[in-house]
């Protein structure tokens, strides 16, 4: 496999050693310490990425593509774009099991964000330049539009979902959700027709679940500062939609408040940079406004279709709870 992508080219691997990294929920990740026959012969580690082993978790990646998407991410989409992600050495997937394997580039001593710590107006300034060079290689690009894949998502199909778990997170959380935010969310349910059907003229690969957990952090001299992670929920969709996903989920409402119009500004202006020239502040800040309940509606729907942890609760609770209060903040309800 190594030989195959280009890592390694006469060496031999002769002893390999596992040990289970990361807290994803829907995804198993490894890192393999890998021992050679010639010590500079290739990497020393690799990471790869499997199906969970809980039976609730794999059943709903396998149900709504999880696995395909990201696999798919990289075979198609992850040479075309300019956002630091990983390197595949290899991505495949048995479509009649789902079972997927992908082995990447090991990115330690990079570290993960942390969901419910949020982050720093400056880790929030990485993240936004990294979106923007996500969205502007592939902005507009009508070929997008006939993956399957990236399409799968249809309002109709979003309405039974937020139906069907809505009463339930609303019974889970009780006591955990802000109370202005549950009223919030409620009048959002009423109006999902008109918060799902919106859609801006130019559309992009967004990442979908654009926030800490799935990015590590590497300050170190010369390392990549943000690499960003967990390609399941890729989607065509509004690009800053990502942005407003982030912002919403990763700082803390006081601190988002005070930074977020600067952030717009900056991811608009990485766009630009990287040829989009269709886009104005005015648009992009009411398109990042329109987008503010995508942590919300993500919350309450993963919250209760993946297994149930104590850090996921609380993941959830951080996640659905800014998040909400962002869309109060920029009262996003009355543009619904």
């Amino acid at each position: 496999m190594l030989r195959a992508a280009g890592a390694t080219d006469e060496g031999a691997v002769v002893d390999v050693q596992a040990t289970p990294v990361g807290t994803g929920q829907v995804g198993d990740s490894v890192r393999f310490a890998l021992t050679w026959d010639d010590a500079d012969a290739g990497p020393a580690t690799v990471v790869g990425k499997f199906p969970t082993e809980d039976e609730t978790s794999r059943a709903t990646a396998t149900a709504v593509r999880t696995y395909e998407v990201e696999t798919r991410f990289y075979q198609q989409l992850r040479s075309r774009v300019d956002i630091a992600a990983p390197i595949p050495y290899y991505a495949q997937i048995d479509m009649a099991t789902h079972d997927f394997a992908i082995v990447m580039n090991d990115l330690a001593p990079a570290e993960q964000g942390d969901q419910i710590a949020g982050c720093t107006p400056d880790e929030a300034a990485i993240a936004v330049e990294e979106a923007a060079k996500l969205h502007a290689p592939l902005w507009g690009d009508s070929t997008l539009a006939g993956l399957d894949w990236m399409n799968r998502n249809s309002p109709e199909g979003l309405r039974g979902l937020v139906d069907m778990v809505w009463p339930g997170f609303l019974e889970r959380y009780d006591g955990r959700l802000d109370a202005e935010v549950v009223d919030a969310g409620s009048v959002l349910v009423e109006r999902l027709e008109a918060y799902l059907s919106w859609r801006p003229e130019q559309l992009t690969a967004v990442h979908g679940d654009f926030r800490l957990d799935n990015m590590l952090f590497d300050p170190s001299p010369g390392g990549v500062p943000m690499t960003t992670v967990d390609w399941q929920t890729v989607s065509h969709g509004p690009g800053v939609q990502d942005v407003a996903y982030f912002l919403g989920t990763g700082l803390e409402p006081d601190l988002r408040a005070e930074v977020e119009r600067d952030l717009v500004k900056e991811y608009l202006s990485t766009l630009r940079a990287g040829g989009v020239k269709d886009q104005s502040f005015e648009a992009c800040w009411d398109q990042y406004r329109r987008s503010a309940f995508a942590g919300f509606i993500m919350a309450m729907i993963s919250s209760m279709i993946v297994g149930q942890t104590d850090r996921g609760d609380e993941m959830f609770m951080a996640m659905a709870n800014r998040s909400g209060r962002m869309a109060l903040d920029l009262d996003t309800l009355s543009m619904l």
